[in-house]
């Protein structure tokens, strides 16, 4: 049986690096992402000029152009409208509350958010997911770079 998913888009609020915001990009591309929301201070394709921020685009190799994204300065605002949407909210973090994400089937609209590196998904945002699914870590590192995660987290999501 193929499951197709309706839409998916993704939330990146807080991720510091435009290296790891262009490779999300890119996996975005890879995954048939429709939309890209950046929340707080990630980095955006262009800055507020209109310059293009040129480590997003080494690591994006143009998918920065082809994927559409949204500017936000807080993340509730976003997940209030994709709730409205009917779009399930999943969050990528290690929490008590979390399950393994080779656990999540979702075949209608969803919204996957990364969380920064060393903070994490706050409280606040992960009350507001519908799930928290983690990537088990068997080693001694108990996280991965976030565009790995991103990449390992929406293959395995979206393409069944």
């Amino acid at each position: 049986m193929i499951k197709t998913i309706q839409q998916a888009v993704l939330i990146l609020p807080d991720i510091r690096s435009a290296l790891n915001v262009g490779a999300i990009f890119r996996t975005a591309d890879a995954v048939g992402i429709s939309k890209i929301y950046l929340v707080g201070c990630t980095p955006r394709p262009n800055d507020q000029f209109g310059r293009i921020q040129k480590d997003i685009a080494k690591s994006a190799l143009g998918a920065e152009k082809y994927i559409k994204w949204e500017y936000q300065k807080t993340i509730t605002p976003v997940l209030n409208t994709l709730k409205k949407d009917g779009y399930i909210i999943v969050a990528i973090e290690q929490d008590k509350k979390a399950i393994d994400y080779k656990k999540i089937k979702i075949i209608n609209k969803v919204a996957v958010i990364m969380g920064p590196e060393v903070t994490g998904l706050s409280k606040k945002i992960l009350d507001k997911c519908d799930l928290i699914a983690e990537i088990p870590m068997e080693g001694k590192k108990e996280s991965l770079n976030v565009s790995v995660a991103c990449g390992i987290a929406l293959f395995r999501i979206l393409k069944k």
